[in-house]
Order: structure tokens, then sequence, then C-alpha cells
């Protein structure tokens, strides 16, 4: 195991940089029991951003989060890279922090790289969580007017902007008043950069799981709600039915409901990973 420089932290928790495929990533550990859990974060969005639903989970599991080259405070890629290629480096990143099998949970654009690892680790990734994702580039789109929205970063850096987009952006809860929404993506100690969030915004446009999804053979929790404008309800019926183990859990809120409002989605996840 290469260890890097640890930098911080707090009590049950464990802040490195790691290099991994010659770029500095930053991985936050969780340490607990059982089989490790792996946080795969939304586009843009810092590993802080997960914390709710850290918290929110079984307090005896290890969870491992990190930032993907170019967000929080991961080193940017200097070029573009494929979501396959992250999911080798996501493998080599646990190789690094000396973790074997292990649970995935991807959560909108990080889904997508949670899939791909799936297929690519059929023995490394025991289980599956995709909260409000697709298939990507072959999926049923959102809105135009939503998705002009997700162009650029500034949700994350600016919170009265992040606050005012929240409802239309993210539906759900967040229609009432975007809020909570900002105020978890004040959370971020690092902002992250804009050729990063650009690599990641080519990287998903360049991507689908739809031919594969019948490959995917580890059990799989879909969870998606009836009021996301990103990632309209339909595309988590076609992840249920072309993948062959899968559960669907449908909720009445929107895209970003697992970190605005955890503790209604967070005991599903827990008790879906814990079941024999």
């Amino acid at each position: 195991m290469t260890v890097t420089e640890l930098f911080g932290g707090r009590d049950g928790f464990e802040d490195r940089v790691v290099p991994v495929c010659g770029l500095r990533i930053r991985v936050r550990i969780r340490t607990g029991t059982g089989v490790p859990l792996v946080l795969c974060n939304g586009i843009g969005a810092g590993l802080e951003v997960l914390e709710p639903l850290v918290a929110a989970l079984d307090p005896a599991a290890t969870i491992i989060s990190f930032d993907v080259p170019g967000t929080g405070g991961s080193a940017a890629s200097p070029v573009p890279y494929a979501i396959p290629a992250l999911a080798c480096g996501l493998n080599r990143l646990l190789d690094e922090i000396g973790v074997g099998a292990v649970d995935v949970l991807g959560l909108s654009w990080g889904g997508s790289l949670a899939q791909q690892f799936a297929l690519q680790n059929p023995r490394r990734c025991r289980r599956l969580v995709l909260v409000a994702t697709g298939t990507g580039a072959l999926m049923i789109p959102g809105h135009p007017r939503v998705l002009s929205k997700m162009l650029t970063p500034k949700r994350f850096t600016d919170p009265d902007y992040a606050s005012a987009v929240a409802g239309d952006l993210y539906g759900g809860a967040a229609r009432r008043g975007g809020d909570d929404v900002a105020r978890v993506f004040r959370k971020q100690a690092h902002a992250g950069s804009r050729i990063g969030y650009v690599h990641q915004l080519l990287a998903g446009a360049m991507w689908t799981s739809l031919p594969v999804l019948p490959l995917v053979r580890q059990r799989t929790l879909i969870v998606a709600g009836s009021d996301d404008p990103i990632i309209p309800l339909l595309n988590a019926h076609i992840l249920n039915t072309l993948l062959p183990h899968a559960t669907l859990l449908v909720h009445p809120g929107g895209h970003v409901d697992i970190i605005t409002d955890p503790k209604s989605l967070a005991p599903a996840v827990t008790s879906f990973l814990s079941a024999p």
C-alpha cells in the first residue's frame, strides 16, 4: 500500500491524498466493519457534499468517498478521460489504500462510474446502488431548459445561484426553496476546476451502459425520484428492466433527496447492503 500525506480528518475519518495514474486523488475513509461502501459523487461535487448521506448510513460501516480528477481536492487530468478509464483508476485507488471487495453507490453522474466499475470488476464489486441515474448518452433526457443549467459549475461556487435554480434543477423538496441544497454545496472545502468539470461533461457524453446492462451480474438497488427534472423516472424503469438482478425503489422526491433528506432513503440503502 502506498500512502501519501495525511491532511486533517476528524474522529473516525481519515483524509488522504493518494497517487493514482500520475494524479493526486483526495480520499476520505470512515473506518468500520463489513464490506466497504464506495460513494461515487455527482458531476462537479466534492466529497463533502455526501456528508449528510454518510452520517445517515449505518454508523458501523466502512465508507470511502473520493474526488474524481478536477473536483474537490483532486488534481485535474491534463487530458480528457473516458468513464472506463476512470473505472480503472478507481480500481487502482482501492489497491493503493489496501481495500479488496466493495459495494458501490453512484449518484447521478457517479452512477455511470458505478455501473462501469461493476461491469469491469465483477469479483471486486459485490453490490451496486444506483441513485438518480441513467444509462448515459442513450437515455431519456431531462428538459433542455433544465440541462442547460448544468453546463457550468456555478451552482457549486455561488450559493445564491444554487438556491435560485435548485427547484427547477433538482425537483422534490427543493421546489419549496433551495436553501437546503445551497447549504449542502457550501460544505465543499475545495471548489474544483472548470477544466475538471468539462472533462466530466465530456466523459458522460461519450458513455452509455445501455448495450451491456444485461452483463452486470451484481444485485442492484435502483433509487429514483418521481419528481426528478434531470433524470426522468422512465430511466429507472429502463435500468430495472435490463439489469438482471435489480430492485427498484421509487420515492416522491427529486434528484438530490438522498443528500438533502438522507434519513428518508438511507435506511433502504443500509437494508439492501446488509441483507444476506
